[in-house]
């Protein structure tokens, strides 16, 4: 873990570069230094359906959830979040200033790890490559 889901409008995957979007996410996601490298996972999921506001067919909406494994403080979450969110922020500048109706979120989701199951070989990779590089 970390693994962010990003739901999008089809609207905004029109005139947004989505893979530049994962980038800025990851990108983020490293910088706030509390998440291992090989857990990092971004996937953005376009939604052709969806219904906004008053039924607006112009407005737009990016929502971000990010799962993350217990055991980080709520200063340390509240501070990775903010730094997280203001990179996607910067990113969305261009929209908010062209003055588009967008909707913009994150939030962050706790899994338990009681009833959270993984298996994952990238960290164990990434030592090795470390380790011969």
């Amino acid at each position: 873990m970390p693994h962010f889901s990003i739901e999008y409008s089809a609207n905004v995957g029109a005139a947004v570069d989505v893979g530049a979007l994962c980038e800025v996410v990851r990108k983020a996601a490293v910088e706030t230094g509390i998440f291992p490298l090989g857990g990092i996972r971004v996937r953005a999921i376009r939604c052709e359906h969806y219904a906004i506001a008053d039924g607006l067919p112009d407005a737009g909406f990016v929502d971000i959830l990010l799962r993350i494994g217990e055991g980080r403080s709520l200063e340390a979450r509240q501070k990775a979040g903010a730094h997280i969110f203001e990179a996607v922020s910067t990113f969305f500048d261009p929209a908010f200033l062209a003055g588009s109706k967008f909707a913009l979120s994150l939030d962050i989701q706790i899994n338990d790890s009681a009833t959270s199951w993984k298996r994952n070989n990238i960290h164990d990779m990434l030592k090795t490559e470390a380790d011969n590089g």
